[in-house]
């Protein structure tokens, strides 16, 4: 399964980096691939190390401006130069099966919001988890569903996105929704 992860490209504390370690970690154990922003920094670093030494695949995706702070891959991991950040976000959907939400700021904001205006829309049904990490996304959560119950949310909000405390339990979501228990 390709899982594509939205992340910070920033250093974060210990509350964000082990579970974004573990997930690589069940990623890459479970012979998943990674389909993330590309970066050689920060929490995106931490993850695509961590798939890669469990034994998992790469596909990052950066963008002409951030080049210089992409990952280096050797085949059979793969990298690819977006010209603009809408380029970069269309392909990181294609090439796909599930996304997951980790913390991070405004970039990470606004993949996630897109993904999900794009799947309320039916322009994809590709599972997202939002991996609620130290409560990052207590508010978040809280104003999704402010949305569902003021009705600014055509379908449930539990179809546009799972909520998960940790690790385990996104990647378990994922693969029961794709069937690769």
């Amino acid at each position: 399964m390709n899982i594509c992860v939205f992340l910070s490209a920033a250093d974060l504390d210990e509350r964000y980096t082990r579970p974004a370690r573990e997930f690589a970690e069940l990623l890459g154990k479970g012979g998943h691939t990674l389909v993330w922003g590309g970066s050689e920094s920060g929490l995106m670093k931490v993850v695509a190390d961590g798939v890669d030494a469990a034994g998992g695949g790469l596909v990052g995706i950066s963008v002409d401006f951030l080049a210089a702070k992409a990952r280096q891959v050797a085949a059979p991991h793969e990298m690819v130069i977006a010209r603009d950040l809408a380029e970069r976000k269309a392909l990181l959907l294609e090439k796909a099966d599930a996304v997951v939400i980790m913390v991070g700021g405004t970039g990470t904001l606004d993949e996630a919001t897109e993904i999900l205006e794009l799947k309320k829309h039916g322009k994809h049904t590709k599972p997202v988890v939002l991996l609620n990490s130290a409560g990052f996304y207590d508010g978040l959560k809280e104003q999704f569903r402010r949305m569902e119950d003021e009705g600014f949310l055509p379908l449930p909000l539990t179809d546009l996105v799972f909520f998960a405390e940790e690790p385990v339990g996104a990647l378990a979501y994922l693969e029961e929704s794709l069937g690769t228990q």
